[in-house]
């Protein structure tokens, strides 16, 4: 069944190479929008039964935020499509371009990567921003949700394909492996020869086990550890809105902070506010030495798994740092090279941080749940990469596109 779906999707990229010109790509999006508000209440529905299943299945609270599709989720996905209609089609873009000595030119081209297979867990509306990006940047994509959210996806994958064939393209260009069987997965992974590249979007354990058994390149980050320093220099007040912010806005995403690390210089003053804050928001503290020995209230003892650890829930880790050297070492020792951010007002501080943080996005004086391809200007995002090739960080529309070398000359030989 993979094979063939795979086969299929093929042949509609390759016949969309030559139709999918960005006035077709804009209708889609166009259609696309319209049809997840026409069929609102059928997600509604759809998604009801998902959660249904989720609660008999005793999932976390978190888990199934991540899983609803509620009003306000829905005009996001639609708001998605309506700004992927305004961005520009980086398919054909040339840049780079220079004039050699001999007199021809060289140039690069963007052009689409091929197939993409996505393979995601919890959140549904990942169908939608998987599917219309790789769309707009011309490629085919082979979807693969996760069981728990089987029905609200079959009800996306069907607006999308309604989408495509209203203007009159293939409807396997985006297509959806129909099963909840994770053998079906395996031999996805096997397709080298038609999928050009795997993306998974979820849990570590997700992505180290597509990273072992995929024959195709792999495209991954596995854990999104955060974490905000405080600088000595720091405006305490704002820094303290900004771990709040970072933690609590939305616990169970990536860009989440997990860790906070403080300048001993202003632990004193700076702790007992930010921590009794986050515990009033619902926050656990886990601790080092030192931040128990200046706030003890329901202060659990950090060990050094907590300094690794992607909680994905109101928990955070705490340490007291020696300095701005000691948080950027520990930082580049427990951190995912997601996203990390400093607040400070010092301006040599916050250039050694950028210089220095071995990470995909550097955050200074704001939250890191600001590290989104949205949030970014890309558009929808296809997910955050902690790769060092090819794309690192939020990928949007360019970062789903590859090249092609261009010479143009003029009758040239090589000598």
């Amino acid at each position: 069944m993979v094979r063939e779906l795979a086969q299929k999707t093929h042949a509609a990229y390759q016949a969309f190479l030559e139709t999918g010109s960005s006035e077709k790509k804009n209708a889609i999006l166009a259609s696309v929008a319209k049809g997840i508000e026409a069929a609102r209440e059928e997600l509604k529905h759809a998604n009801q039964n998902d959660l249904n299943i989720g609660h008999d299945k005793h999932l976390t609270a978190a888990f199934l935020d991540r899983l609803a599709l509620n009003d306000a989720r829905i005009d996001g996905m639609i708001q998605s499509c309506l700004e992927l209609i305004d961005l520009p089609d980086p398919v054909g873009e040339v840049y780079e371009s220079s004039v050699r000595p001999e007199g021809f030119t060289v140039s690069r081209m963007r052009v689409p990567i091929g197939v993409i297979g996505i393979i995601y867990e919890a959140r549904p509306n990942v169908t939608i921003e998987a599917a219309t990006l790789c769309m707009k940047s011309g490629n085919g994509v082979i979807l693969r949700g996760g069981s728990n959210a089987f029905h609200s996806n079959m009800a996306l994958v069907k607006v999308l394909q309604e989408a495509l064939k209203e203007n009159d393209v293939d409807e396997n260009l985006i297509s959806y492996i129909a099963t909840t069987d994770r053998k079906a997965v395996d031999e996805l992974l096997q397709q080298d020869d038609l999928v050009h590249l795997i993306i998974p979007r979820g849990g570590e354990s997700l992505i180290r086990n597509v990273v072992e058994k995929s024959r195709i390149p792999v495209l991954k980050h596995y854990k999104g550890v955060c974490h905000v320093y405080v600088h000595e220099a720091a405006d305490l007040d704002m820094a303290s809105k900004i771990i709040v912010n970072s933690k609590v806005q939305r616990p169970a995403t990536c860009n989440s902070a997990e860790t906070l690390l403080v300048d001993e210089k202003i632990a004193k003053d700076f702790l007992p506010k930010a921590l009794a804050q986050l515990q009033a928001a619902g926050v656990e503290i886990r601790g080092c030495a030192k931040t128990i020995m200046i706030y003890d209230k329901d202060v659990v003892h950090a060990n050094e798994d907590d300094y690794y650890a992607e909680f994905l829930d109101l928990v955070i880790a705490v340490k007291v740092v020696e300095n701005i050297d000691d948080a950027i070492a520990h930082i580049n020792k427990y951190g995912s090279a997601h996203t990390d951010a400093i607040i400070s007002q010092e301006k040599t501080a916050t250039e050694h941080f950028i210089r220095n943080a071995d990470t995909a996005s550097v955050i200074v004086n704001a939250s890191t749940r600001l590290a989104d391809g949205g949030v970014y200007g890309l558009g929808a995002e296809i997910g955050i990469s902690t790769d060092r090739l090819h794309a690192r960080g939020p990928m949007g529309l360019k970062e789903l596109c590859t090249y092609k070398w261009i010479v143009a000359g003029s009758g040239h030989l090589r000598e």
